[in-house]
């Protein structure tokens, strides 16, 4: 009678063992898997937040100085276009026109429907004359225009205008190739600024 009561006492205490090293197992598989789950999911946020909503862009060009410099990096909000159209001033990054595997950044000038016209290194908009505070001090350039901008389109410049392939060289940017709205200079972290 002894002797069978040991036996049983040593496969009752055998069983928890095999028991505690399925939970152990069950638990490192559930471990890898719970930190699987949370990559995947990092992911796929952060590809919609690069698609959907923002990205960060470097600029290697000068043809927006002043306001941006070269080697600068912005801001850009991919949704600033799903429910307002672009307005004149606005600092815009788009696919070139003419290669769009390329991504541009320049200032909407002119808006559809309206003639846009360089004269006296002046901006003239409809026949008026635009205020344009971004531009370098004592920028000249050449004359340009009247044109008009086709619907769905924009006219589009550099800030620098004589170091700058814009809308004078390549005409007008359709609507469907902009990305969105830049709206921070967030390096290097002493030019932080707004656009």
């Amino acid at each position: 009678m002894k002797s069978e009561e040991l036996g049983q006492d040593a496969a009752d205490m055998a069983t928890p063992s095999r028991s505690s090293r399925n939970k152990k197992e069950k638990k490192q598989k559930s471990a890898v898997r719970e930190l699987l789950e949370v990559v995947v999911v990092a992911l796929a946020l952060a590809v919609f937040i690069k698609t959907c909503i923002a990205g960060n862009y470097w600029i290697p060009s000068a043809s927006m100085e002043p306001t941006i410099e070269t080697n600068d990096k912005v801001i850009v909000t991919h949704f600033s276009y799903w429910f307002q159209e672009p307005q004149r001033g606005d600092v815009i990054v788009f696919k070139y026109p003419e290669d769009p595997k390329k991504d541009y950044i320049k200032r909407c000038i002119g808006l559809p429907g309206e003639t846009v016209e360089f004269k006296d290194s002046c901006l003239y908009i409809n026949g008026v004359l635009v205020d344009e505070p971004y531009l370098p001090e004592e920028l000249e350039f050449e004359d340009y225009g009247p044109v008009t901008v086709p619907e769905n389109s924009y006219f589009m410049c550099g800030d620098n205008r004589n170091h700058s392939a814009d809308s004078r060289v390549w005409g007008f940017l359709p609507d469907e190739l902009i990305i969105g709205k830049a709206q921070v200079i967030y390096w290097p972290f002493a030019r932080w600024t707004t656009l």
